[in-house]
């Protein structure tokens, strides 16, 4: 099913990793999908810079006393 240069690549990855030629193959699969799919760096790095801003931002924050403010302001209503 693989061309010679597919398959040759398939073996030196085998003997590299110790592993059958199949797991190579799974191996190289995986990676592949997992390296189209994952978030770029710079991406994932805006996230949990934003994601810090947050955090901090709510610190000291205390979240039952929101949600009472919020119950009180909507019987108002």
């Amino acid at each position: 099913m693989l061309d010679e240069e597919s398959l040759r690549a398939a073996r030196e990855l085998s003997t590299r990793l110790n592993v059958s030629t199949s797991e190579a193959i799974r191996r190289a699969i995986v990676g592949y999908r997992d390296q189209l799919t994952q978030t770029p760096t710079h991406l994932r790095r805006e996230r949990r810079r934003m994601f810090v801003e947050l955090i901090e931002a709510f610190q000291g924050h205390d979240p039952a006393e929101e949600v009472r403010r919020l119950k009180d302001e909507d019987e108002g209503f």
